[in-house]
């Protein structure tokens, strides 16, 4: 259909095409413009899912198995967000054990999370549930995917559950009228669109929805950026012989590999202090100034999945200018990781850089205020609540904070429903403003769990047709356990 066919379509069906592109000069301004007012074309939904991460694929997936005619928008070509752009294991389907004597390993996460992991085994894209040998104060299980079939899987799962995907989509604003959103405002190269729905869910990892919305939020810039890197053409076993030598090994697992079980799938050292002494000065000193780590994980012979490179932004990850010079900064100290990884480790003479994010990954964007806020005390003191949508076991400055007795902490419902918004739910990184409890949540298999409860709860209300705060919790619990998600009572 070429475009005058189309827009006599759409004028015959009532609904004004946009005013896209048409920027008019504010005369009391010339540094300033306004954009002419126009009719946007409008898509109709139960869940508007807003960002395709790694909470918003499983919240999507969610909402439709309920029921709900669900939409997912994601900005990018593809799903999975940070655990497809980080590449990093998963963090953590399992309590954290080890460290308790006594204390039985049991799988704490499962539901739409663990059938990620089960379809993956089955096109060879993860390791499976690899116990660590190493470390085990930090982490008792390594659970690393293939970053393209993560995307791949994402996709299909996507598909079956009938949820309607728009990738290269980008949130653009929000409809508000009173305490409710009635729409997001997309812009794609079809131009700008409305999606209405009844129950939205925002899981853009920078809380873009709930800030075009109007709700409050806190941009504390806390964590460093990143971007990893995946390493081609290197022998894994002389890489791992040479740390063993050098007694430079700090984690250790064994997992699938390339097909074969009993492979090594993680191993290296967290942080470059942890190798000083141990390994060439220079190396130590590079890697540690460019916020480089020497910890990896692998699915594939001959290639590591995850070469970290960190960066501070001076101010948050919102600023697109910051960003942009921080893009091409990371870009470069990735290059001179590389050359360190040649030139000082053994197995690596002749690595390459096969993958890396298209771009920058955060670990905290805006964070978004909702019901009720998990405090540190909440993660290392095991508390559950009388609304928990899931349990978790998990803190990644272990063994400085873990959790009592190897045990688990609630999330609570109300920690997802944002304030003042009756109709909005956040899931992922962009809740919890405690650094430390962050920590914990921000995590991506938490995020995962997050994401599932957010997508069963907006489809509940959808067709219910009420608010997030009229929602029976014993419904709520009934169709996460139905989900396979699981409880700790």
């Amino acid at each position: 259909m070429d475009r005058r066919n189309f827009s006599k379509k759409m004028m015959m069906t009532g609904i004004a095409l946009p005013a896209a592109g048409r920027i008019l000069p504010d005369n009391g301004d010339q540094d300033k413009f306004k954009e002419e007012a126009g009719k946007y074309p409008a898509r109709v939904f139960d869940v508007v899912v807003a960002g395709g991460g790694t909470a918003g694929v499983v919240a999507a997936v969610a909402a439709a198995r309920n029921g709900a005619k669900t939409a997912l928008i994601e900005g990018k070509g593809y799903a999975g967000g940070t655990v497809v752009e980080g590449g990093t294991a998963l963090h953590s389907f399992f309590n954290l054990w080890k460290p308790f004597p006594g204390v039985q390993k049991r799988q704490v996460v499962k539901g739409i999370a663990q059938e990620i992991i089960d379809r993956l085994m089955v096109v060879g894209g993860t390791t499976g549930h690899g116990d660590v040998t190493g470390k085990i104060d930090y982490d008792c299980v390594c659970t690393a995917i293939d970053t393209e079939l993560y995307k791949l899987v994402a996709l299909e799962m996507l598909n079956e559950a009938g949820v309607s995907v728009f990738t290269n989509t980008l949130v653009a604003g929000a409809v508000v009228k009173r305490s409710s959103i009635e729409g997001v405002i997309t812009q794609s190269r079809m131009g700008r669109e409305l999606f209405r729905g009844r129950c939205f869910v925002d899981s853009t990892a920078y809380g873009d929805l709930s800030a075009f919305a109007g709700a409050e939020y806190k941009e504390l810039n806390d964590h460093p950026v990143c971007n990893s890197m995946g390493l081609g053409n290197v022998n894994i076993e002389k890489l791992y012989a040479y740390l063993v030598k050098n007694n430079a090994l700090g984690d250790l697992a064994y997992g699938m590999r390339s097909g074969k079980d009993g492979q090594i799938i993680r191993f290296g050292s967290e942080s470059g202090y942890t190798i000083k002494g141990k390994l060439p000065q220079e190396f130590v000193d590079g890697v540690v100034s460019l916020g480089s780590g020497l910890i990896t994980t692998t699915v594939h012979d001959n290639y590591l999945m995850f070469i970290k490179v960190n960066y501070k932004l001076p101010v948050s990850p919102t600023n697109r200018d910051e960003v942009a010079k921080a893009e091409l900064k990371i870009r470069q100290n990735q290059y001179k990781t590389l050359e360190l990884f040649r030139k000082y480790l053994p197995g690596c003479e002749n690595a390459f850089i096969a993958r890396t994010s298209p771009s920058l990954n955060i670990r905290r964007g805006r964070t978004i205020t909702c019901d009720y806020d998990i405090t540190l005390a909440d993660v290392i003191e095991a508390r559950h609540f009388d609304d928990d949508i899931m349990v978790y076991g998990f803190h990644d400055s272990a063994p400085r904070y873990q959790i009592r007795n190897g045990g688990t902490y609630g999330v609570p419902f109300k920690a997802l429903i944002v304030k003042n918004i009756d109709n909005l739910l956040a899931a992922g990184m962009l809740i919890t403003s405690d650094f430390q409890a962050h920590m914990s949540t921000r995590n991506t298999v938490c995020c995962m769990g997050q994401g599932q409860a957010a997508g069963t709860a907006a489809a509940l209300c959808a067709s219910r047709n009420i608010g997030t705060r009229d929602l029976k919790y014993s419904d709520l619990r009934a169709a996460l356990e139905k989900g396979n998600v699981y409880f700790e009572s």
